[in-house]
């Protein structure tokens, strides 16, 4: 990244263990359920080649047109952390990075999320935390009907 940084973090506890969690971010049929998904929107395209050097990409279908959401995976360590740069449309021109820690916490598990942004970004820092625990609740969501499905 060639500009100066401001890092914000967001954090969720979960009731599943942490290679659950992790095995969701990856799976493109999962994430498309809560990854950048919006309930005005439709989740229509979502790729995910989950190794070091593996793209993603994800396009939500929104009243106001596609939202694109892309990266490449930097760092995948099953099952307690996962790094890439990401980038939105928007501000394509220099990809941030995102890394998710996950840590076991009882019988559940911790995701900690911290994003590297441009500071050039900073007016858009608490809609950009605001999005990310978002996607952490529509993760928390997905997890509750996978389990009562298997109950």
């Amino acid at each position: 990244m060639s500009c100066n940084t401001i890092k914000l973090h967001v954090d969720h506890t979960y009731n599943a263990p942490p290679s659950v969690i992790y095995d969701a971010w990856l799976n493109p049929q999962v994430a498309k359920r809560f990854l950048f998904a919006t309930e005005q929107g439709h989740v229509v395209r979502a790729e995910i080649n989950p190794r070091v050097g593996g793209r993603f990409l994800i396009v939500d279908r929104r009243l106001t047109g596609d939202a694109c959401h892309s990266g490449i995976f930097l760092e995948l360590r099953r099952p307690r952390h996962i790094a890439f740069s990401f980038s939105a449309e928007e501000h394509d021109h220099n990809a941030d990075r995102v890394d998710i820690k996950i840590e076991p916490l009882g019988e559940g598990s911790r995701l900690t999320l911290a994003h590297e942004m441009c500071a050039e970004w900073a007016s858009f820092e608490e809609k950009t935390r605001q999005g990310w625990k978002n996607v952490m609740l529509g993760l928390e969501r997905v997890l509750e009907q996978t389990n009562r499905l298997a109950s």
